[in-house]
């Protein structure tokens, strides 16, 4: 049986400045207007991470910035 390891990790909002996020009545939730070097931050963290072995199994946006969920494969 496979075996897991967790981490999460805080990113705070100063580092996406002008990312905008929103849910919709429906509770659909989309990323709007991401400025380039915005979205290259994001993706610089998601590399990071996974050159570390770390999967990213979710991601939460807030007012105060956002939060990764991660998992790596453990040997016995």
């Amino acid at each position: 049986m496979k075996k897991f390891e967790y981490k999460i990790t805080k990113h705070p909002a100063e580092t996406f400045s002008t990312l905008v996020y929103y849910c919709s009545e429906a509770g659909e939730c989309t990323l709007d207007q991401i400025p380039r070097n915005q979205a290259e931050t994001l993706q610089g963290i998601l590399n990071d991470e996974g050159e570390m072995g770390w999967e990213l199994v979710e991601v939460a946006f807030g007012k105060n910035g956002i939060i990764g969920f991660w998992k790596k494969e453990v040997e016995d």
